[in-house]
């Protein structure tokens, strides 16, 4: 391996993707195929729905955001991942230019970011309609809710810009071939030629920032929401307030549980391949798993879905009936 300093700056890289397995190339397609159009489905779905709603309480506003979040997110790694897997001449790899692998690793992160953020800021929204119900509607507010879902976008893309710059500052040496299918941190930090790790404190302030601080206001959203279950005498009303909090939490510990194990690790415990099939899952089934948490456990989700497929229904209806 060439040293640090006779590292050049690459002109691009190679996705090696899963062009190894030639065999499995269709197979994958297809299941990658039907994965991404259900995730695209799901979470259009929910934003037609929202959009459907004349009166919008805080947390649809939200969803509504998180499922943005998610469509853009598949759209960042999917499409390209789809149409490598289409090309049988791309026996090695898939080329990507040097600045394409910093927008789509930007982009990634930053939209991970924003959705990090984003979970912070349901939780406070659970806090306030279970710890303090009677003050919700002038606390909560849709202009709060704007702020807040800005504030979200903002920090993510603050934080991803400079981290990219970080990363791509890095000396790149030896081989161009990335083992994975899109531009992912891991990928680009095992393939850069440094042993300090120093190098790695991006990485470290990256998690810090997106996994860490929301992760506290999260736990201490939620501890003061359960010493208030605790004082409620009736056990109806304690169950109904902890379900409308289910679907969030189910949310959230498999977002943060997916991106603590990637990241929050040192390099030498990188494994190219092993992080390659755990990215296949988190980037691809978890997307299409949020927007079935969220309609089979929100009933205002479920009954907005359900008045959109019923307007959709009649209409099919007519359109074949003439």
């Amino acid at each position: 391996m060439d040293s640090p300093r006779n590292a050049t700056m690459p002109c691009g890289f190679l996705l090696q993707g899963f062009s190894e397995f030639p065999h499995l190339r269709p197979a994958l397609f297809l299941l990658l195929l039907a994965v991404h159009l259900a995730t695209l489905s799901g979470n259009l779905l929910i934003l037609v729905a929202v959009a459907s709603v004349p009166s919008r309480p805080p947390m649809l506003l939200f969803l509504c955001q998180l499922s943005s979040i998610e469509f853009c997110y598949t759209l960042v790694v999917v499409p390209r991942s789809l149409a490598d897997l289409a090309s049988p001449g791309l026996s090695r790899g898939s080329p990507i230019s040097f600045l394409g692998c910093a927008v789509q690793m930007q982009m990634f992160v930053a939209l991970g970011g924003a959705e990090c953020f984003l979970l912070a800021a349901m939780a406070y929204d659970r806090y306030v309609a279970i710890c303090h119900p009677l003050r919700y509607a002038s606390v909560v507010t849709p202009g709060l809710c704007a702020r807040l879902a800005l504030a979200c976008c903002l920090g993510g893309l603050m934080v991803s810009v400079g981290l990219t710059v970080a990363v791509f500052h890095l000396p790149f040496c030896g081989s161009r071939l990335l083992v994975h299918f899109f531009c992912d941190i891991t990928a680009l930090l095992h393939l850069a030629c440094t042993r300090s790790y120093a190098d790695e404190l991006p990485l470290l302030g990256t998690c810090l920032l997106l996994l860490l601080l929301p992760s506290v206001l999260i736990l201490a959203s939620y501890g003061a929401i359960a010493a208030a279950l605790r004082r409620l005498h009736s056990p109806g009303g304690r169950r109904k307030a902890a379900s409308t909090c289910a679907s969030h939490l189910a949310v959230t510990f498999l977002h943060y549980g997916c991106a603590t194990f990637m990241y929050v690790r040192p390099k030498a415990s990188y494994s190219p391949r092993r992080d390659r099939t755990l990215a296949l899952v988190y980037t691809n089934v978890t997307p299409l798993l949020y927007p079935l948490i969220y309609s089979l456990r929100n009933r205002e989700i479920t009954a907005a879905i359900h008045r959109v497929l019923g307007w959709w229904r009649p209409g099919q209806r007519q359109g074949q009936s003439v």
